[in-house]
């Protein structure tokens, strides 16, 4: 879903880091999520500044509930990330962010990584099924059997990407959360540590 570009912050009000201006271009404001009609019941709570702050919980939070939202359903998947994002108190922008895992161009890729792992987790051997006489003549149950598979094996492993992916999202962003955490705290105790050296070298 493309959001419009006048209510969004100003792209000149750039953030200290690249991921944040990226955030900021793709994803909606409060306000727009305030004013959508289709979240109309619950509109008002995505004013919370609670819900757009970036710590260490919400992050990844976030972060599973878009990875979440992404695969399970093919459309609407920013409504239903924002609105998980309400009781499990997850940062909004990154789980509306997240759902753009899946879109128009990479649904294809994910359909088919969806059936293999389908596909492994089925173990189908259309060799080993014993066709009636009838219906292998004129090879119409062949192709009901290639269809149950192919829509059973993409709809398992969908599912099972729905479950994964959040779960694999979880643990990598509070790992990189944590890191870019310590990298900022080491880096002001050098400018700290720096500072006091200069003022013991100064007296």
């Amino acid at each position: 879903m493309i959001w419009p570009a006048s209510s969004r912050p100003s792209l000149s009000k750039r953030s200290k880091t690249w991921a944040m201006d990226i955030i900021r271009k793709n994803t909606p404001t409060r306000e727009e999520m305030a004013n959508n009609k289709y979240l109309a019941p619950i509109a008002h709570r995505f004013l919370s500044p609670e819900l757009w702050r970036f710590t260490r919980r919400s992050v990844p939070r976030g972060v599973a509930l878009g990875l979440f939202a992404a695969f399970i359903i093919p459309v609407g998947q920013i409504f239903l990330s924002a609105f998980l994002a309400l009781p499990m108190r997850a940062n909004v922008p990154l789980a509306a962010l997240l759902t753009f895992v899946t879109n128009p161009f990479t649904l294809p890729f994910w359909l088919v990584v969806a059936n293999r792992i389908g596909e492994f987790l089925l173990q189908f051997n259309v060799a080993g099924v014993s066709l009636p006489a009838t219906s292998a003549t004129d090879g119409s149950w062949d192709m009901l059997t290639t269809i149950y598979e192919l829509g059973a094996a993409t709809l398992l492993g969908g599912a099972v990407l729905a479950l994964v992916a959040p779960l694999l999202g979880w643990v990598i962003s509070g790992w990189v959360w944590r890191a870019v955490v310590a990298r900022k705290r080491a880096r002001r105790l050098r400018v700290m540590e720096a500072r006091l050296d200069q003022r013991l070298g100064s007296d």
